[in-house]
């Protein structure tokens, strides 16, 4: 599955063209390497995501098929770290 559809699916992002820029942006990281948004994802990587206000962490549990609700997205990923942050004025 490609990571871009992985974040919209899973609720990650809102929209996939917002994840298509994050990953344009270089603010998503997979396994530990900035990644592209048709990058192919699996089962046991890790995703980070550092947006403006929050930094998140988390292990893929499984892909789903389809998109899902929200409190079901929550069954497809394991959160590691979830910081806030302040937001800063650019």
């Amino acid at each position: 599955m490609r990571l871009d559809l992985y974040l919209k699916r899973c609720c990650l992002t809102k929209q996939r063209s917002e994840a298509k820029r994050a990953c344009d942006n270089g603010i998503v990281e997979v396994d530990g390497q900035t990644a592209k948004a048709g990058r192919p994802v699996k089962v046991g990587q890790r995703l980070s995501i550092s947006f403006l206000d929050q930094y998140l962490e988390v292990e893929i549990t499984g892909l789903p098929m389809r998109n899902v609700s929200k409190t079901d997205a929550r069954t497809y990923y394991e959160i590691l770290r979830d910081d806030e942050r302040e937001a800063t004025d650019f």
